[in-house]
């Protein structure tokens, strides 16, 4: 389980920060968001498809 423990000059919302960011920097929320609901196999691969040609397009342009 995650957790930040809140130093004695540190206030509650600089913890906040602190755990928002490390739960970002681990792909808890990520990983909470693709949870939410059933992806079915083939809208798994449409998506995964769409980005890798999204990333190959970003990539040819940046050559020229």
């Amino acid at each position: 389980m995650t957790g930040v423990r809140v130093r004695d000059d540190e206030s509650f919302e600089k913890a906040l920060r602190r755990f928002n960011k490390f739960c970002e920097k681990t792909g808890i929320l990520s990983d909470i968001k693709k949870h939410q609901h059933f992806e079915k196999p083939s809208e798994r691969r449409k998506r995964k498809l769409n980005a890798a040609r999204r990333k190959n397009r970003k990539f040819s342009q940046d050559n020229y």
